[in-house]
């Protein structure tokens, strides 16, 4: 093991030099003297049923420049690719989270573009940890970390837009390879009456969703889950602790809807089975309250549905101005409540002259299909008097699987330096401010999720710890921030100034519409309120509750306004 501390070391001591350690009320970083010895992790190690684990960063087999450690052409070829960046401990889907940048302006980050003539360091990735594959190992690195009083990092893909991922100096529990899969097709819930049964798919932590996709395919289901390209998004992280969206969420619901009882690790070691029968209150918060948090989920069951056809709606537009853009933007916001009602849910994008959109709607005919999207078809053909183009289709698939492989098992997506921010839109926001919105989403070409309305408004706002705004809301658009491999902390700085710019705009148009946790920014303005509403004060006392030792914080996260700015010192 020696070797590997050396070469840990040789990585990011440098950068590391120069910390002291506080022990009053600091956790313990990489570089401290508070750091545990090789003795100590090798006594770690004895207690989990893997080899600890040394995170590196995606690019790292690319160096040394002159004589690369690995195969970097394989890197190059596999950085955009979901699956390929999730495999790896210390590779986050955004590799801007991969780096660190100093007050000064400098930056610790290791590039895929050699060329740079920047050296390889260690930047925001932790630097050691467990991977897990047992609640046994959970629970032997939660005492681990209480014990040297370590920055606890939780990473099962790194498909996150928060950092969360990542922590500099940090000690990380990987849940990756926890991969168990088990369909039920009579699961009682612990705790319920024996005739409370549901057809249900149990995932663990580290299951991604096209693996459940492919399970629940093949017991003739499907499920309400998170789709990206390359299949990076993890079934039982943070997309269900956030809130969970989904383009049957019109039909269906949010994931939080569809969970049905949580396993999970709390800071006391304590190994937990939560539903609406016990530990309810916990189960209440995992579903909506944020990842990284309460607790370790280690694993998920979630309903299912039978599996159906699906019709997929897809509409192009052209526009040859800015003022027609605009209004194109303002008009299809407007019709959004009337696809969703029907069922509908999708995706889009805005930009200075164009529309792309396609949505899927389950177990209707292509002429029903037809009918319910017929206003907007009809609203965009109007348009062709101002100069605006449009087409539009429809395709029909024997199921939603089949629906979902021919749409998004191409690998893409991932591996780009980048920050957005989110706004939940309200039908009430879309029914009487849809053309200021308009405004703000074309300065940005925004993308438009048809993630909610239909079924999620139908539910009680105080059935689960999600945001009670996503009962109100219709879409949620995103807007973003993107640069290359090598921009200074000065550009970095002028692009998070521009998407500030945007969080305030839409903050001040929508205030009572909140932001997805999930899909946000650092700087999201009253973030207790944006994210969770007015559950805020009830998810930070169960909280107190379960996490007595505040082993678990993230940005942004319930109870991080008790830390300082690195989330590394209690305030």
């Amino acid at each position: 093991m020696l070797d590997v501390f050396v070469a840990l070391s040789l990585l990011v001591i440098g950068s590391f030099a120069g910390t002291s350690s506080n022990n009053t009320g600091c956790l313990c970083t990489f570089g401290q003297p508070c750091w545990p010895t090789e003795d100590q992790f090798a006594e770690l190690e004895s207690q989990v049923s893997q080899p600890l684990i040394y995170p590196v960063p995606s690019a790292s087999p690319c160096y040394p420049a002159t004589d690369p450690s690995g195969n970097c052409t394989q890197v190059a070829q596999e950085w955009v690719d979901g699956s390929w960046r999730s495999s790896m401990p210390g590779s986050m889907e955004a590799p801007n989270f991969e780096s660190f940048i100093f007050k000064n302006g400098t930056i610790s980050a290791c590039y895929l573009n050699t060329s740079l003539g920047a050296s390889c360091e260690q930047g925001n990735v932790p630097v050691i940890g467990v991977d897990a594959r047992t609640p046994q190992d959970i629970q032997a690195a939660i005492n681990f970390a209480l014990q040297y009083d370590l920055k606890l990092v939780v990473k099962n893909t790194g498909h996150d837009f928060l950092g969360r991922s990542a922590g500099r100096g940090a000690f990380v529990v990987w849940t990756h390879n926890m991969k168990s899969i088990t369909y039920d097709a009579q699961f009682t819930p612990q705790g319920a009456p024996a005739n409370e049964t549901y057809q249900a798919l149990t995932v663990g932590a580290g299951v991604q969703w096209y693996e459940a996709y492919a399970t629940a395919n093949q017991n003739g289901r499907m499920m309400v889950g998170g789709l990206s390209l390359g299949g990076s998004v993890g079934a039982g992280g943070g997309w269900l602790q956030g809130g969970g969206h989904s383009a049957l969420s019109p039909t269906y619901g949010l994931g939080v809807d569809n969970a049905i009882e949580i396993s999970v690790v709390t800071s006391t070691g304590a190994y937990l089975t939560v539903n609406n029968n016990q530990y309810s209150d916990l189960f209440w918060a995992l579903r909506g309250g944020g990842g990284g948090t309460f607790g370790i989920v280690t694993s998920v069951t979630y309903r299912t549905y039978q599996q159906l056809p699906v019709v997929m709606y897809y509409v192009q537009a052209n526009v040859t101005n800015a003022t027609v853009m605009k209004e194109l933007i303002g008009g299809v916001l407007r019709l959004q409540p009337n696809l969703t009602d029907e069922g509908w849910g999708g995706y889009g994008s805005f930009g200075n002259d164009s529309m792309d959109f396609f949505g899927i709607i389950p177990n209707v005919s292509t002429t029903a299909a037809n009918i319910s999207t017929q206003p907007l078809t009809d609203y965009l053909l109007g348009l062709e008097v101002q100069g605006v183009s449009s087409v539009a289709g429809f395709y029909a698939f024997d199921s939603w699987y089949e629906w979902y492989t021919y749409l998004w098992s191409e690998a893409g997506q991932n591996g780009v330096n980048i920050m957005f921010t989110s706004r939940l839109l309200s039908r009430d926001t879309l029914a009487n401010r849809y053309s200021d919105v308009a405004e703000i989403l074309y300065d940005c070409q925004a993308s438009f999720d048809m993630i909610a309305g239909g079924k999620v408004s139908q539910i009680d706002p105080d059935s689960a710890g999600v945001n009670p705004a996503w009962r109100n809301a219709i879409v949620e658009t995103t807007c973003g921030v993107s640069w290359q491999e090598g921009a200074t902390a000065e550009e970095i700085a002028g692009l998070t100034d521009q998407l500030k710019v945007w969080i305030k705009d839409t903050y001040d148009l929508t205030p009572q519409d909140g932001a997805y946790f999930n899909e946000a920014s650092l700087y999201e303005i009253d973030w207790q309120y944006t994210f969770f509403g007015s559950h805020y004060t009830k998810l930070k006392e169960i909280k107190d509750k379960y996490d007595p030792y505040r082993l678990f914080v993230v940005a942004e996260g319930v109870g991080s306004e008790d830390w300082n700015e690195e989330l590394t010192c209690r305030c």
